[in-house]
């Protein structure tokens, strides 16, 4: 792949978001808020604009490898 000469690769290899506003990076609390780069619904995942991978069982992929597990939140039963 050629580049022309003021272009720069991302440090992590990813174009950095030009969504506005900007989308949470991937090690912030919220990275879940990211906008979608990639959607498949069938496969169960999607890919997020800050290069999380999420799982439709709410896990994670984050860009530096490391996995989140699944977070759904229980509920609660309700008094009897």
């Amino acid at each position: 792949m050629k580049r022309g000469p003021t272009s720069r690769p991302h440090p992590r290899g990813r174009a950095p978001c030009a969504h506005t506003p900007p989308c949470p990076t991937a090690e912030a609390p919220d990275r879940e808020a990211a906008r979608r780069a990639a959607h498949h619904p069938e496969q169960g995942w999607s890919l997020l604009c800050n290069g999380v991978l999420f799982f439709e069982d709410t896990g994670e992929l984050l860009p530096d490898g490391q996995v989140v597990a699944p977070h759904r939140p229980v509920l609660a039963e309700a008094p009897s």
